[in-house]
């Protein structure tokens, strides 16, 4: 809150910091921070507050010190609340969406999957070169106010300027960014093992300029 002491990551030490649920990307964020800042597991208390607009209650409520906070629901809240850390700044890029098709749709729907792949990357560029444009395309698709939507995708758009790393990506895989994520999860307990990205991962599909590897 505006008021509070709690100016950086590392006033946290002795507060309570919000997470959505159990084993949720939140929780990963919340124990990748503190690791960032050298805090301690037992310096922090990690509160379960069910979700990002529930969190935002408890925070006012006084139940915890600090919770996070995702788009649109930031841009919505400008002003209201006061930042302590923005994750391009502090988190290492983590990979929170990736394609999957099933073997079916690879051996006889090649065509549709490609369609799907270069349509989304034209969103992208659009977005990025009509940013206006786009944001009242996405204001009416969820019912977002213009100004909400457009402050929401260039916030988006920004936190490459930062991070290195663009939020909406041209479709390339970036295994450096999946390897990220699997270990945020391991460190909840929602994954175990390894993963053989080989046996998962097949970019026949992707554009030339987009692969990693000449396709046999």
């Amino acid at each position: 809150m505006p008021n509070s002491p709690v100016n950086s990551l590392k006033d946290l030490k002795g507060k309570k910091l919000g997470f959505t649920n159990p084993r949720s990307t939140s929780q990963a964020l919340a124990v990748l921070l503190m690791e960032a800042t050298n805090l301690k597991a037992n310096e922090v208390e990690l509160v379960r507050t069910g979700g990002f607009g529930a969190g935002l209650t408890v925070l006012e409520l006084g139940g915890v010190d600090a919770v996070p906070v995702a788009e649109p629901l930031w841009s919505k809240s400008i002003g209201k609340y006061k930042l302590i850390a923005a994750a391009p700044d502090i988190l290492p890029a983590l990979s929170n969406v990736v394609g999957v098709t099933t073997a079916e749709a690879i051996r006889t729907r090649g065509d549709f999957i490609r369609g799907v792949i270069l349509a989304r990357r034209k969103a992208v560029e659009f977005m990025r070169t009509n940013t206006k444009e786009a944001a009242a395309i996405i204001a009416k698709a969820y019912d977002l106010s213009p100004a909400m939507s457009e402050a929401t995708v260039r916030n988006l758009l920004d936190s490459e300027k930062k991070g290195g790393v663009p939020y909406w990506g041209a479709g390339d895989i970036r295994i450096d960014t999946m390897n990220n994520m699997i270990r945020a999860q391991k460190l909840v307990g929602a994954f175990q093992g390894d993963v053989d990205w080989a046996k998962l991962i097949d970019e026949s599909f992707l554009p030339d300029d987009l692969r990693t590897k000449p396709v046999r």
